[in-house]
């Protein structure tokens, strides 16, 4: 009996690899095709996790693809499976439990919490109205409080749940790591704009700014998908306007992080 029922616990194992497995796929399908570059892919009992080496500067359209196309992989194999159950290849028991991980899987994966599906979602909505560092923040923030109204739904439904737990302490970590990886990651962003990205920038977006406000603030306006000309105003008036390379130049190349904004004006 025993053996049964490790058999048992080792085939419904099977099956949510398998779902988790081709989520995953479905995500480095989509960012292949798109040329994206793909770090690793991670699978866990409890979920997936596909890393692409991108930092925020691919079209948005493009991003929306690769993240939408991890939860899309899910309405084929419920298909399937249903077409098997009907015509008599799939038992009810594996059939229900199939269908059963498959609805888990791709509800939990669009909570707005990162690094699931959903909580890139939000970063990338968020992102379409604010700048690239407080959209992260704001992201990360209402991480946490997903996290935390998903942790008195377990205290509520499920206390002994260890999975429930495990998954928990893994969000947490996950903000956590994220939160503490903010700037790196900001930079990279920044980095990519510099080195050759500003063919996927769509909107012209200008930033107004005083002269004496100190370069790396002025970074921190930047938007994901958007070209910036930075307009240098003195006392409300209007004194140039710099393109962003320019200014990712004096950050990167010339080493000018601690400058004001003004100091890189041409006399005139």
């Amino acid at each position: 009996m025993a053996i049964g029922v490790m058999t048992a616990h080792f085939y419904d194992l099977c099956l949510l690899l398998f779902i988790i497995t081709v989520h995953e796929l479905g995500h480095a399908v989509a960012a292949s095709f798109f040329s994206w570059r793909i770090k690793r892919i991670s699978l866990l009992p409890f979920g997936g996790v596909a890393e692409m080496d991108e930092h925020g500067n691919r079209p948005l359209k493009e991003e929306v693809i690769v993240l939408l196309s991890g939860p899309a992989q899910h309405i084929w194999m419920v298909i399937l499976v249903y077409a098997l159950y009907e015509n008599g290849y799939l038992s009810a028991s594996t059939y229900d439990v199939f269908i059963s991980y498959n609805i888990v899987i791709f509800l939990f994966n669009l909570l707005p919490i990162w690094p699931l599906d959903g909580g890139k979602l939000l970063f990338l909505y968020i992102s379409m109205k604010n700048s690239f560092p407080i959209a992260h923040k704001m992201m990360l923030l209402t991480s946490i409080a997903g996290v935390i109204l998903f942790t008195i739904f377990v205290i509520l439904f499920m206390p002994i749940n260890l999975n429930a737990w495990i998954i928990i302490c893994f969000l947490l970590f996950s903000i956590y790591y994220e939160w503490k990886q903010s700037r790196y990651i900001f930079m990279r962003f920044l980095l990519e704009r510099y080195y050759g990205k500003s063919k996927e920038l769509r909107q012209l977006k200008p930033i107004e700014v005083d002269e004496g406000e100190m370069i790396f603030r002025v970074l921190e306006h930047f938007h994901r998908g958007c070209k910036h000309p930075i307009v240098i105003t003195t006392q409300g008036k209007e004194k140039q306007v710099l393109d962003e390379n320019e200014v990712l130049h004096a950050y990167f190349t010339d080493k000018l992080v601690s400058v004001k904004i003004g100091d890189l004006v041409y006399p005139v």
